[in-house]
């Protein structure tokens, strides 16, 4: 727990997801921006604020003790080493997704926020949207009954505008893959509703990104849950100019439902046994980056988040052990991936 009146953070990576860290932190009345990192130059970032700037990580924490926390946003394949060197200078980490690429450098960040007794808490912020609040009320409350059948589609426009040349976006060493970079929220919310799977069968193509990422851009995954019934993801990120629909479907001995939209944001079907669906909150817009669009804009959430469990108000939303399972998960479903994609 820290006493002081304010948490003090530090953000590596300045992108599109950096940047909105860093306008969180400056809203949230408990929290202040000390010190931010990033390889390319804060003019080349149009990064105008006053906040001292880095180039390198170990600078930055050599030179501001202060600091609480450190929000890594960089690159996929960065993530694991970064969150280890920030433990080892004894500060708590923001690890955007996914922690990792392979469960046995997520273990390793794990190992060290248990040696230096420090927290890592893993951006999963779709778990903040309305209706994947109210799915979990809806689950956990068993008023489905029993689990039949999941299926979850993710159907994402990723094009050129997106995989620019030099960028990191499609390289399997900083990206490692679609499921990772684009769809490890939805996994996340799968994971949070059902548990675990087993039974996993896979079938993986690329269509038309095969000049500009390193893996696929489509999947059909089946599998069994752990705790009972079956599922499905189908995902692709060939959907021609914008993105199409990211959606969940549920059946179950007592009811069905449904949430649909571009990023799971609407409740579409709602028929379950003696059941009236409540009134909810309506559903924050997507992370809008130009010419393509994101997950939901809930990072405010994972930054209160962070600020309420590090002084000593309420637990951590995502911890590392689950943002660990993710990356297992997604790492045994592309077991079943043909080695030429």
């Amino acid at each position: 727990m820290v006493s002081k009146s304010k948490i003090q953070f530090a953000i590596i990576g300045l992108g599109h997801i950096g940047k909105r860290h860093a306008e969180m932190i400056k809203r949230n009345n408990d929290a202040e921006l000390v010190a931010v990192c990033d390889i390319k130059s804060a003019v080349d970032l149009s990064w105008n604020e006053t906040i001292p700037f880095y180039s390198e990580l170990a600078e930055l924490l050599k030179n501001h003790p202060e600091i609480d926390v450190v929000n890594i946003c960089t690159p996929n394949g960065l993530h694991a080493n970064q969150a280890i060197e920030a433990l080892e200078a004894r500060k708590n980490v923001v690890v955007e997704k996914p922690m990792a690429l392979n469960k046995a450098d997520a273990e390793k960040v794990i190992f060290k926020a248990l040696q230096m007794s420090r927290q890592v808490f893993a951006v999963m912020q779709n778990r903040y949207s309305p209706p994947s609040v109210w799915l979990k009320q809806v689950i956990d409350e068993e008023l489905l009954g029993d689990i039949f059948m999941v299926q979850l589609n993710c159907y994402w426009n990723r094009d050129d505008r997106y995989y620019k040349k030099g960028g990191w976006h499609g390289d399997k060493e900083l990206d490692g893959g679609t499921l990772f970079t684009q769809f490890s929220h939805f996994v996340d919310i799968m994971y949070w509703l059902f548990g675990d799977i087993t039974n996993i069968k896979g079938n993986f193509k690329d269509f038309n990104h095969k000049h500009s990422t390193d893996f696929e851009d489509s999947g059909f995954v089946s599998f069994d849950f752990v705790n009972g019934g079956m599922g499905a993801l189908n995902y692709s990120t060939s959907i021609w100019n914008k993105n199409l629909e990211s959606s969940i479907t549920i059946i179950g001995s007592k009811g069905t439902v449904k949430v649909s939209g571009q990023y799971m944001n609407e409740v579409a079907e709602c028929n379950i046994e003696n059941y009236t669906m409540p009134q909810l909150e309506p559903s924050n817009p997507p992370n809008d980056y130009g010419p393509y669009k994101g997950s939901a804009a809930n990072h405010h959430f994972v930054i209160d988040n962070v600020v309420n469990v590090l002084k000593g108000d309420g637990s951590i939303t995502t911890n590392a052990l689950e943002g660990l399972k993710v990356v297992e998960m997604i790492e045994r479903i592309y077991k079943h991936k043909p080695s030429e994609l």
